[in-house]
């Protein structure tokens, strides 16, 4: 048996977990029609395999039709999900895990405008300033049927086979009757004491155990501290976890800090990269201690140390490792295997949420398996005949067709012009908040490392170069140079400098400065921090009708906290025409797009951020010599077939090129390229 505190069995009532590893309840938005379909069980079933004890669905699945969706999630209120829950249940305890839903009613937390467009309902009339709805206050018989919901639910979840159910109050309608800043109520559920706010939730549990048994297994998610002023304290949240343990209901604690109501106050509670690990370790540390329940916890624990540090000091009982486990599904086989080194680490990017906020799936920033367990693998299969290939870049695209290639057995050389790996992932990591995107570089080095990829930096290829090594397959992945030439038109404007320019530290800021952001993503914000820091006065303008479209809720809290208390001010809806020199400043002509009006304005340094233009001088020099003549038969990309083109008698190779050579697109796109081509080479 090993020491490993991390590896050491719980005995959860009934329910023996194999180890001290979790992953807590979260919607990676995969349901198809609200149901949890082979894509939703394929993602819990790799984690299941791999060795994790515990694998947590649906943050959260919607008890009630007055809780439309805020994005893709699980409808638990439909009886149509009990097959499609036993399908997932069973992949799961195929591999020795258990799996367990959460359940929840939103309450304001949503949408009137969508699902079946039933009103809000709330214990506040006051809209949640993240979702807008204003909501109506429940009433009588909106509290009984949802406390029947929650019952039916859950009589759902235990005849699809769950091991058991989290009851979700943090930030939900429960949370909404328990806090002090959102009961509005007068009556057995106001706001006129602990008990009386407590009463839905506890009147819930009842509810749901008359109709589970003794032997399934409820637990009940809440925030002990909203950090606020005038909410939930500390000291509250440890009196409402002893009213739980006392109502006799509840098997588990799931314990968070703060509230969810904004994007800020979601940073907050799910910390993002440059923001402390574990930062509610010890509020759940202290239920834990006065209650002595069985508390799980999940907040940016990110490695094995801080979750190996968590169990072995007494603090939680099962350690969360959520977004981790989309970077790496296989942590648990790694760690038992003596293998941590191996493991791929999340590099607290948010990608995967950056993606539900943007109505999409949740996605990892470096792995392109995760959600994709249906087409992509995580473990590379070795291919039938060692291959030659050569690679041009060493960029995370050009790395991870390295890393792939060489996991399939193949001989590799990557050709890097820089004198380091990373390309605009080092770039992006000089932000100190931003430091840890490097992982995503510095993993992929070692993995090539211990497969004896060749590296020739500081290394101009050219055509003959990459021929004389006489490969297979040629893969370019040179990435691309920002761009700043303006909207359809032709050439750059005068004077003007890039995002990159700034970040890197090539150019200094001057004065005043004008951040012109065309793509909306992180290089215009990162300029913009880098020119304040130096204390200059900044202005950031976009033609977009909001500023940096792509930075989505969460990853824009750290840049907007940088920003707002510096000079900077925001411009939308405006468009840069032209730039001109006037004596040592720069005269800008700005219209829009909803008009004909223009002015004009001056700066000291103009900055475009307007993504980049390929580097893609080799691949056409090399084009007339391959194959394929560079073409990808799209057909098989996406079928997961190996590439067969030979339109060129006389070519020597297959040449591909991947990632921002190709277009100017993100980090992800350049791995997933890479992947999905090289895993069938």
């Amino acid at each position: 048996m090993s020491k490993d505190p991390l590896l050491q069995p719980y005995q959860l009532k009934h329910l023996t977990l194999r180890n001290r590893i979790m992953t807590t309840s979260h919607e990676p938005a995969y349901p198809e029609d609200g149901m949890p379909k082979e894509r939703y069980a394929a993602y819990h079933a790799e984690r299941a395999k791999a060795g994790v004890a515990l694998t947590m669905t649906a943050g959260s699945a919607a008890v009630s039709k007055d809780s439309p969706p805020v994005f893709n999630n699980i409808l638990a209120y439909k009886d149509e999900v009990v097959p499609w829950i036993r399908n997932l249940t069973e992949r799961v305890h195929e591999h020795g895990a258990a799996v367990m839903i959460q359940l929840t009613h939103l309450g304001r937390r949503t949408g009137w405008n969508k699902g079946d467009w039933l009103p809000a309902v709330s214990s506040t009339r006051h809209r949640e300033p993240a979702h807008r709805a204003f909501p109506k206050l429940a009433e009588d018989w909106d509290i009984a049927r949802i406390t029947s919901d929650f019952a039916d639910a859950a009589e759902r979840m235990k005849e699809g086979g769950m091991d058991g159910v989290e009851l979700m109050t943090h930030g939900h309608l429960l949370d909404q009757f328990i806090s002090p800043l959102t009961n509005d109520l007068d009556g057995p559920f106001g706001a006129g004491s602990l008990d009386s706010r407590m009463k839905l939730t506890c009147s819930i549990l009842d509810a749901m155990r008359q109709r589970v048994g003794d032997e399934f297994v409820i637990g009940v998610r809440f925030g002990a501290d909203e950090a606020q002023n005038g909410g939930i304290t500390p000291e509250m949240g440890l009196e409402m976890a002893r009213v739980l343990k006392a109502s006799g209901q509840v098997d588990f604690f799931n314990v968070n800090r703060g509230r969810i109501h904004t994007d800020p106050a979601m940073t907050d509670m799910i910390p993002v990269q440059g923001m402390r690990s574990a930062p509610h370790l010890d509020l759940a540390a202290a239920v834990r201690a006065d209650t002595g329940m069985p508390v799980f916890h999940a907040a940016r624990i990110p490695d094995v140390a801080t979750a190996r540090h968590a169990v072995a000091s007494g603090q939680l009982d099962m350690v969360g490792m959520t977004r981790a486990h989309m970077a790496d599904p296989h942590i648990v086989r790694k760690i038992a295997e003596g293998r941590e080194d191996d493991i791929r680490p999340c590099v607290g990017a948010t990608y995967c949420l950056d993606r539900i906020y943007q109505a999409g799936e949740a996605l990892c920033i470096h792995n392109a398996a995760t959600g994709r367990e249906l087409t992509m693998p995580h473990g590379i299969a070795r291919a039938s005949a060692r291959r030659k290939i050569v690679i041009v870049g060493a960029g995370p695209g050009g790395l991870e067709a390295a890393r792939v290639a060489a996991e399939r057995g193949h001989d590799v050389t990557v050709f890097e012009a820089a004198g380091e790996p990373g390309g605009q992932v080092r770039l992006t990591a000089q932000n100190p908040r931003r430091a840890e995107m490097i992982g995503i570089i510095d993993w992929r080095m070692s993995q090539c490392a211990a497969r004896d990829v060749q590296f020739r930096f500081n290394t101009w290829a050219e055509a003959g170069d990459v021929m004389a090594l006489e490969p297979d397959v040629v893969i370019v992945a040179t990435g691309g140079m920002a761009n700043t030439e303006l909207f359809e038109t032709r050439g750059e404007p005068d004077g003007v400098i890039s995002a990159w320019d700034l970040i890197s530290g090539d150019v200094k800021p001057s004065d005043h400065v004008l951040v012109y952001d065309e793509s909306g993503d992180h290089p215009g914000l990162m300029a913009a921090e880098a020119a304040a820091n130096a204390g200059a006065k900044v202005e950031v303008m976009t033609p977009d009708r909001t500023f940096a479209p792509e930075v989505m809720a969460m990853n824009l809290v750290p840049y907007m906290r940088a920003l707002q208390d510096k000079e900077v001010t925001f411009t939308v809806a405006r468009r840069l025409l032209g730039v001109s020199r006037t004596g040592n400043r720069l005269t800008v002509t700005v219209g829009t797009d909803y008009g004909s009006s223009t002015r004009q304005a001056e700066y000291d340094q103009v900055v475009v951020n307007y993504g980049t233009m390929p580097l893609d001088d080799l691949y056409f020099a090399l084009k007339d010599h391959s194959l394929n003549r560079g073409e990808v038969d799209y057909e098989a990309l996406i079928d997961g077939r190996p590439q067969e083109i030979a339109t060129n008698p006389e070519g020597r190779f297959q040449l591909f090129r991947i990632g921002d050579a190709v277009s100017a697109r993100n980090t992800h796109a350049a791995i997933y390229d890479a992947l999905r081509l090289m895993k069938d080479i």
